[in-house]
């Protein structure tokens, strides 16, 4: 006997249901392992590895000596005067590198580093080498973090007020020879290896 659709129509039943699941199932447990393979060395996008913390950046004066940061160097009385006026338009290394990744592209490499500052609204941020050319000294290749922040800008504030991310495009023939790649900011530096 024939049933028209919709009166006594049989269906497959738990069998039907069964393979959507199983596929379901299957493609989550695929995708959850996702986020794990991103950040593995498996991963061909994941060329360098991930950045490590590194210590405070030695400071230096013009000479090359070593600087205590709680000793002043300038005294009298426009002492400090001159140091607001010299560093006003200067860009400087902000504060902290929180975050340094090195992204494979076609021909090169994508370096970008995220750095918080302590004030907010900083501008201007760049990368800049340490070196001319960007030749790498030992097999590192360093960067400094820079910006610049607003004269009297206030201290503390949320972080999307204090947050930087910029990025900077390598060559293969400048990464020829290079084993770590190094970023450094006022009082630590990051630095990531192949």
């Amino acid at each position: 006997m024939r049933y028209p659709l919709g009166q006594g129509h049989k269906t497959g039943g738990a069998g039907t249901m069964l393979k959507p699941m199983i596929t379901s199932v299957a493609l989550i447990g695929l995708l959850s392992g996702c986020a794990a393979i991103r950040d593995s060395a498996v991963n061909p996008l994941n060329w360098f590895g991930r950045s490590q913390q590194e210590g405070p950046a030695p400071q230096e004066d013009a000479a090359g000596a070593a600087v205590n940061p709680l000793i002043p160097t300038r005294s009298g009385l426009f002492g400090n005067a001159r140091e607001r006026f010299r560093n006003l338009d200067l860009t400087t290394p902000i504060d902290t590198v929180t975050d340094l990744r090195v992204e494979r592209v076609p021909g090169g490499a994508i370096i970008r580093a995220t750095g918080l500052e302590r004030t907010q609204g900083p501008f201007n941020v760049e990368l800049s080498p340490e070196t001319e050319d960007e030749v790498p000294v030992d097999g590192v290749l360093t960067y400094t973090l820079e910006r610049q922040v607003p004269e009297g800008a206030p201290a503390g504030g949320s972080v999307q007020t204090r947050e930087v991310v910029v990025a900077r495009r390598v060559t293969d023939q400048q990464l020829r020879g290079v084993r770590t790649i190094r970023v450094v900011a006022a009082t630590n530096a990051r630095s990531v290896r192949r």
